[in-house]
């Protein structure tokens, strides 16, 4: 790479891929690449603890609904025991961080995500269904 010439895409891929972890198929579509950098188990509240990284250079961040579905189908899950607890995006790096956890069951799940968590999460098939419609009308839509 000279300094007179920009530096190609791949390079520049190169340069933001995480040292260590390995790359999974979350298939976000053309132009991104996910890795799994860390992944635990918690026996005391029956959960999956995971960190990803994605590469999105030129593309936009992916969205909520799409990294929870996709992190669902990649590990075999149903989509209500998987919340996205946190999307990170560099400024300008086009690389997220994201934190999630799989639950063993939904109903651990409710019991131990932050209500603002499960409202992030909620598909909109779900805010007619119980559970879900409760902790909507009384969490989410609770005025300050």
């Amino acid at each position: 790479m000279s300094a007179s010439q920009p530096p190609t895409l791949e390079q520049v891929l190169e340069l933001l891929r995480p040292k260590e972890g390995r790359r999974i198929d979350l298939a976000l579509g053309e132009g991104y690449e996910s890795y799994l950098v860390f992944e635990r188990y918690n026996p005391l509240i029956k959960r999956k603890e995971l960190e990803l990284i994605i590469l999105h250079v030129g593309k936009p961040t992916p969205e909520r609904r799409t990294l929870r579905k996709q992190l669902a189908q990649a590990f075999g899950v149903d989509i209500k025991r998987v919340y996205i607890r946190k999307i990170e995006t560099e400024y300008g790096v086009g690389r997220t961080h994201v934190e999630a956890h799989i639950y063993d069951s939904l109903e651990r799940a409710l019991k131990f995500e932050p209500a603002h968590i499960i409202c992030r999460n909620m598909l909109p098939e779900e805010f007619e269904q119980e559970p879900f419609k409760t902790i909507y009308e009384k969490k989410c839509l609770k005025k300050k």
